[in-house]
Order: structure tokens, then sequence, then C-alpha cells
């Protein structure tokens, strides 16, 4: 899709309105979020019912996110190689439609086998629709001409608050039940996403990319994912294997209330960026997520932990979508046609995504297999490494990175 917004001076909010031609698309956009969001949190939050019910070790479970991980990570790259000859608005209903299939499928699961095989399908279409909600956002972001990845992330908390609320309120039944969440994808699917510009069926030369700016972003995105994927994966098992007294229904509580700081510190983002910029907000989010996970990793006691994964949404929440700004503002040029343009971002944008799953799989799978005796040593790596966050934080500012040469 197209660069996202230009350098441009901060402005306050209240300065500028939605275009109203580009706001059901917004909307549209917006809800491919929540529901990629709620459906992901929905699923995660029973792991430990689903560990229970298939007697899987912390080790074994590992293998499973790999896998999933891995898999979404392939539906990254088919989304991107197939962004060059469709849009990515269709690639991201076919992308829903899949999510519908494999949360059905997981919720019907009787046996390990059938369980595996929809984990698998849903790790595959989870790939397509990250990689296509983030290039119709950046699209959407450069129309604006403003930052707006931070709401756009927001709506992804905000359908995972709705997912794990529903956790919380069904984890009195049977783990089947999850796979009604399969509704909402199938809904989602029909809404006026972004139509691609120029004719993909064109032939043209293969853009020229200026990767070595982009990996400095991509690795920030790396150490958001880990802290991320380990809050959301292990959270639960968390509460559920370091402590006895943790009541059975709120193993969901180290995911709510983490959603809840990130899901508002993302809807304030916009007007946070455009105000102070990138670099401080960045820089002071790193310490505070170390401190937070510190708090985690040290608890006395399970209510400690959460108010511990409280304060780390707050401060890793404006990371990715600050990231995927960040990559597509330096791939999207300043002198392309627009159709040139497009197929550069949207070829970033797909393989962008491919650091996300290196970030998972440091947070899902090194996580716990480091902490499979203990989960508090599990996490004790996230919260040293999300610290690199504060040397890399200068690349996430509009001009102080060289485009230079690949």
């Amino acid at each position: 899709m197209e660069q996202a917004f230009c350098d441009h001076e901060p402005v306050t909010s209240g300065e500028v309105s939605d275009p109203p031609e580009l706001h059901r698309t917004r909307l549209a956009v917006a809800a491919a979020f929540a529901t990629q969001g709620g459906v992901f949190i929905s699923l995660t939050t029973r792991l430990p019912d689903f560990q229970d019910k298939y007697d899987l070790s912390n080790g074994e479970l590992s293998g499973l996110l790999l896998m999933m991980v891995l898999l979404a990570g392939g539906g990254s790259v088919l989304a991107e190689t197939r962004a060059k000859a469709l849009s990515s608005a269709r690639l991201l209903r076919t992308g829903l439609v899949g999510l519908t299939v494999g949360a059905a499928l997981i919720g019907a699961s009787q046996s390990l086998s059938f369980f595996i095989a929809a984990m698998a399908t849903y790790g595959l279409s989870l790939g397509m629709v990250d990689a296509t909600t983030n290039m119709q956002a950046v699209a959407l972001e450069h129309r604006y001409g403003r930052p707006i990845l931070p709401s756009f992330h927001s709506a992804w908390t905000f359908g995972g608050l709705i997912g794990a609320a529903l956790a919380l309120a069904t984890s009195h039944l049977d783990v089947g039940w999850v796979g009604l969440v399969a509704v909402v994808p199938l809904a989602v699917q029909f809404a006026p996403f972004l139509a691609g510009i120029g004719d993909p069926a064109q032939e043209s030369p293969a853009p020229v990319i200026p990767w070595r700016p982009i990996i400095l972003v991509g690795i920030g995105m790396v150490l958001f994912y880990m802290v991320d994927t380990a809050a959301f994966t292990w959270g639960p098992l968390f509460l559920k294997n370091v402590f006895d007294d943790t009541p059975s229904g709120l193993f969901a509580l180290a995911v709510f209330p983490y959603l809840l700081s990130s899901g508002a510190m993302r809807f304030a983002g916009d007007g946070l960026v455009a105000r102070y910029g990138a670099v401080p907000i960045l820089r002071i989010g790193a310490v505070v997520a170390s401190a937070s996970l510190a708090v985690v990793v040290f608890a006395p006691a399970w209510p400690i932990a959460v108010l511990g994964f409280l304060v780390l949404g707050s401060g890793v929440g404006v990371i990715a979508p600050l990231s995927f700004s960040a990559a597509a503002r330096i791939a999207g040029g300043e002198e392309e046609d627009p159709a040139t343009r497009q197929r550069r971002v949207d070829a970033v944008i797909g393989r962008f995504n491919q650091f996300n799953y290196v970030g998972a799989l440091i947070g899902s799978v090194l996580t716990g297999a480091v902490g499979e005796h203990d989960l508090r040593v599990g996490f004790a790596v996230p919260m040293v490494l999300i610290l690199g966050i504060l040397p890399l934080a200068r690349a996430f500012a509009p001009g102080e990175v060289s485009l230079g040469k690949t």
C-alpha cells in the first residue's frame, strides 16, 4: 500500500478531522484489527485449559507454539508474494475466512492430532491477516497525512480485551466453547476495505528497498513482540504454575490488565507521538517495561504479578504501530508515482512483518524453554532484552536514519 505519513511538524489533537471518504474504510480496517486481537486472545487465554485437556508439558506446549509461529510467518510471506498480483483487501478477506475455519476447528477438536491441525490452519491464516491489516493501515495513514497507526493497534487491543473478558466470563465452561469466536472474522470479511491502486497485473521492475535502516526498526519490533507474546502465551500459565493460590478462573488476569493499559496507551498514542515524537516515548517505555517485568519476576504473590502485567502494557503499547509507520515511511520514498510506491511499501510491510514472528519465537518458545521448570526465569529474558529499545529508538524518528543504499 501507499507510504505512511510524510515527515511533518507536530500537530495537536483537533487540528485535523477524518476525511469523510476514508472514514468507512478506517472503521473496516479497525474492525479487522479488533477481530484479529479478539480471536487471538480468546484462544491464548485458554491455553492452560488446552494444556490440561491434552496433558501437555511446558516444553510440548512450546513446540506447538513454535509450529504456529512458523506457519504464521509463512502466511505473512504468502501475503507479501501474492500482494504483487492481488490487492491486500482480497488477501485480508481470505485470511479472515481462514481464521474462521481455524478457530472453529480448535473449538471442535477432541484429539491432540486434530487440535494440532486446527492450530496449523489458524497459524497460517493469522499470518495473512497480520500482514494485510498492516498493509491497509499504512496506506490509510499515508492518505491521512498524520499518525494513525497507534489507533489501529488500539483496536487490536480492544478486541483482545473483549476476548480476555469472554475468557474470564466463560472460564467455567468447557474449552470447546471458544470456537464460537469464529463467527466474528466470518462477518468482518464483508467490510469495505481499501482497494488497491494501479494495475497489479502490469509488469514492473522489482522495487529498490532500503533494508538497512528498516532492519534497525525491525529489531525494535522483535523486542516488542518478544514481550507481547510472552505476556499473552505464558502470562496465564505464570499465574497458574508459579502461585498455588491463584483462583482457577482468574488466569486470564495476566492478559486483561496488560491489554487494558496497552490499549489506553495506543488510544492516546496518535496525539502523543504527534506532540512529542517517537524517540522519548519509546525510551521511557522501555525502562517502564523492564521495571514492570521485574515486578512480575520477583512478585511474592499473584496480585503483585497482575500489577506488573498492568504496568507492562503502558510501556510497550506503541512500539509495534511506530515500527510499521517507520518502516513504511522509510520504504515509501518521495518521488515515485502512487502505484510504484504501493508496490514497494506492500513488499516491505509483508516482509517486515516477519520481525513480528522472530519476536514471537523468542517470547513464546524461548520464554517457555528457559522457564520450563520455573517461569520466573523465563520472564527474566524479556525483562533484560527489552532495554535494547534504548539505543534503537533514534531509528524510529523521521529523517534521523539515512536511506542510503542496501
